[in-house]
């Protein structure tokens, strides 16, 4: 059920921005452009602003070279702007233009367990498979017609977030999310080859880089890779290529947690975790201030590489012989 006061910030106001969390996803992005195309179409103003700059994957999505990338808000923030829509970030200071954004009030729009209930409106379903079938909902509680191009960029936001329909959100109302969709126009090859058929060379030979550091433990049930600046350099890729890869090592029979380490600065590093079926990931990340999803969670760390994946190894041993002796 859509907040009331929710709906009626969006019908009154006319001046939107929309943001999402660093190192946008593609339910991130999906559900920006899908949110901003369905707002104009209501007559309103909309533009996106992210901290980081979209993933080659995304970028064939319309108008997806229209969003604001970088530290410096966009022209005229914060007067052009009568409020921001923050898209799937569970606290503020996941989209990485937390002190900016305090100007403006806050829609908080959201999925993830534990979120911060940090705006005017909060509409937070932890049972929605994907920000971007929220957005559709809005949409229609709007009266607002979701043409092909805009349920294109929803169904990518459902279909990247449930991992093609593989993981445990692939519930019954994400198919029949997903049916919608289509109805609408939306074109499941369109959206495959957006996802799967269309990485950048420097995404490919980092997956490469990664491989070589792939290490299982917990007799095979754990999986552990790394990517160093350095890789990202041999292999000419940019953070937004990393996306993704830490599902290879989750496709090994018998692995059941990953853990991928990026370094972002010496001794600091992004840590992504995955999981398979009832193992919960999530409690493993917000040992150290993370959160996410149970199957798919992340946190930043600081400290030494081979330190830190002991100390992961360890807490997801403990996490996979708690769920074995239940």
């Amino acid at each position: 059920m859509i907040p009331e006061n929710l709906i009626d910030v969006v019908s009154r106001h006319g001046r939107f921005l929309i943001v999402s969390h660093a190192n946008p996803d593609g339910d991130a992005i999906g559900s920006e452009i899908g949110l901003m195309r369905l707002l104009r179409r209501a007559g309103k103003q909309a533009q996106i602003w992210n901290f980081h700059p979209t993933p080659a994957t995304y970028r064939a999505l319309p108008e997806s070279a229209s969003i604001h990338v970088g530290a410096e808000p966009p022209a005229g923030f914060p007067a052009a702007f009568d409020c921001a829509v923050v898209l799937e970030c569970p606290t503020l200071d996941r989209t990485g233009l937390e002190e900016p954004l305090a100007a403006l009030p806050l829609l908080n729009i959201d999925h993830h367990l534990g979120n911060g209930l940090y705006g005017v409106a909060n509409w937070v379903d932890t049972s929605a498979p994907a920000v971007g079938v929220m957005v559709a909902a809005l949409a229609r509680a709007l009266g607002v017609t979701v043409d092909p191009e805009t349920a294109d960029c929803l169904l990518l936001a459902l279909v990247s977030d449930t991992g093609g329909f593989r993981f445990s959100n692939a519930t019954p109302a994400a198919f029949e999310a997903a049916a919608t969709l289509v109805r609408e126009g939306s074109r499941p090859e369109k959206v495959s080859q957006w996802l799967n058929e269309s990485q950048s060379e420097g995404a490919v030979r980092l997956l490469g880089e990664m491989l070589a550091t792939l290490e299982l433990h917990a007799g095979g049930r754990i999986a552990t890779v790394h990517l160093t600046r350095a890789m990202f350099t041999r292999a000419g890729a940019v953070a937004g290529d990393s996306e993704g890869l830490v599902d290879s090592p989750r496709s090994i029979a018998g692995v059941e947690a990953v853990a991928l380490l990026r370094e972002l600065a010496p001794d600091q590093w992004k840590v992504s975790l995955r999981s398979r079926g009832p193992v919960d990931v999530r409690a493993v990340a917000q040992l150290r201030g993370g959160g996410g999803h149970k199957n798919a969670a992340g946190c930043k760390v600081e400290g030494d590489l081979r330190a830190l994946r002991t100390a992961f190894v360890a807490e997801l041993t403990v996490a996979l012989e708690a769920l074995h002796d239940a």
